[in-house]
């Protein structure tokens, strides 16, 4: 038990590791569209989430939150980033239900063992849409009416534009889930003991 422990300990820290090095290395997790960023990050909190499960992917999850929330704070995120984010409920929260919303479905997907590849395709689109739809709603919720954090610019009459941005980005997003996620989880499912483990739970 207590080899299991620290081998997931481990591997958790690697994960996070991974989750830090996309977010402060250009062009590993973020790719800059227009004002917005296309992220791969959710990619690897998806990943952490069906290998080890939604409790261990909620906490990969959340430190991609703390870690995008803290980049706000230091203005090392994009423009509106540096507002929008700022918002742990935009930033934190969304990015700790991923893990546990997309670990928790393959877990009820994936009854067959055998047959794992369509449960990790829609636990990864999922998950991808997650991120996509509670950040587009954080922001239509805090921002929508204008923003008193920056008054020079219009958030009124931007937001529906970000929103589409937004939107917009989030179908390659998902697309990019859908196909990487089973691509990278399954060999770690069917090969490793710690994927064996995973259905033991």
């Amino acid at each position: 038990m207590g080899k299991n422990s620290a081998g997931r300990i481990s591997i958790l820290g690697l994960f996070a590791a991974i989750i830090i090095l996309q977010n402060y290395v250009p062009i590993i997790g973020y790719l800059p569209v227009g004002p917005l960023n296309i992220t791969t990050i959710h990619i690897t909190v998806i990943i952490a989430a069906v290998v080890l499960g939604p409790v261990d992917g909620a906490i990969i999850g959340g430190i991609w939150g703390i870690a995008d929330w803290i980049r706000a704070l230091t203005v090392t995120s994009s423009v509106l980033g540096n507002i929008v984010m700022v918002n742990p409920l935009i930033s934190v929260l969304p990015r700790i239900l991923i893990g546990l919303i997309a670990g928790w479905l393959f877990t009820k997907l994936a009854r067959n063992h055998a047959k794992l590849t369509v449960p990790l395709v829609i636990s990864g689109v999922v998950g991808a849409l997650v991120n996509t739809i509670l950040v587009l709603g954080g922001i239509a919720i805090f921002f929508g009416k204008g923003s008193a954090v920056l008054a020079a610019i219009n958030f009124q009459a931007l937001t529906p534009y970000i929103l589409f941005v937004a939107g917009t980005n989030g179908i390659p997003e998902a697309i990019a889930a859908g196909i990487l996620v089973p691509l990278i989880s399954l060999p770690l499912l069917k090969y490793t003991k710690l994927g064996k483990q995973r259905f033991n739970k």
